[in-house]
């Protein structure tokens, strides 16, 4: 397929190299030049802006840090709204708004062309490794027009439902994810300070009814128990942010949320800290400083 990629960041890039790899044609943009230069190398072509990027596609897509930004690449001044061909298709991989996608579906409808929001989930890894798990929401025909590119990106993808139905569904998945860390962090440190070892806690715990949780497997041992919170594999302003939206979304529809409420909370006081550009799991900081014990291990 003929591809448009904007967004060239830690999960971009990586998505833009399978693209590459499956064969298909792909034009990308960044608001930083330098970012496409390993990617022209592979044999990706650079375009001065959005709209120039979608103008040849039958699919672009963006992966962008939010909604602010995939507004205005999208549908900005020169953005795909007003380079994409009669037909194409717009699909957004980023964890934005569910009413932001709605009024993108409708804009590019009346355009003629398609719109499908598409976050991924997998982290740099499963973008790395093709293995993104991508919940879509739009037209479903369109949503089978787009599986081959879809697919060179993913191997778990599910169509969702209607317009707003993909991001929706990552909303719910990640706020599970991030409100689950803090509860987490609450428990270690309870049993650490109890005087049983991190390790110990958590070889209980994975011996349980919980313990297939990715956090139990992969974050905790290699992150948290490490105190590796500067290199982040997904930074906490991005939780927070993801976090918000999900609550965002509660107060539009009327839905109480008062565990998610006091989550955010704690990753707010964790930006006014400045732990914004560490990993999401250093929200675990504020709790071991709260509970005045650190949980780490040899």
């Amino acid at each position: 397929m003929k591809v448009a990629y904007i967004g060239l960041g830690t999960m971009g890039a990586r998505m833009v190299r399978n693209l590459l790899k499956a064969g298909h044609e792909v034009v990308v943009n960044d608001v930083r030049r330098e970012a496409a230069d390993p990617l022209v190398e592979l044999g990706a072509r650079w375009a001065d802006s959005p709209a120039l990027a979608a103008s040849g596609a039958e699919i672009t897509f963006t992966s962008l840090p939010g909604p602010k930004e995939v507004e205005a690449v999208a549908m900005g001044e020169s953005g795909v709204l007003h380079g994409i061909a009669e037909g194409a298709i717009y699909a957004d991989l980023s964890t934005s708004s569910a009413t932001l996608a709605r009024r993108m579906y409708a804009a590019f409808d009346e355009r003629g062309a398609h719109a499908l929001d598409a976050p991924v989930s997998g982290g740099p890894y499963g973008a790395e490794t093709a293995t993104l798990i991508i919940m879509v929401g739009g037209d479903e025909s369109v949503f089978q027009r787009a599986r081959p590119a879809l697919e060179s990106i993913g191997d778990n993808i599910t169509y969702i439902g209607d317009s707003g139905a993909g991001a929706v569904a990552k909303l719910v998945h990640n706020m599970i994810g991030i409100a689950s860390a803090q509860i987490m962090a609450e428990a270690f440190t309870l049993g650490v300070k109890a005087g049983v070892p991190a390790e110990k806690l958590l070889e209980a715990v994975r011996g349980g009814a919980y313990g297939k949780h990715m956090s139990l497997s992969q974050g905790l041992p290699n992150v948290v128990f490490k105190g590796d919170f500067d290199n982040p594999r997904f930074a906490l302003a991005l939780a927070r942010k993801d976090l918000g939206l999900a609550t965002e979304l509660a107060r539009e529809l009327g839905v109480p949320m008062a565990m998610a409420a006091v989550a955010e909370q704690v990753m707010v006081e964790a930006m006014t800290k400045g732990l914004g550009p560490k990993d999401s799991s250093a929200v675990w900081l504020i709790q071991e400083e709260r509970a005045g014990v650190k949980v780490r291990t040899e």
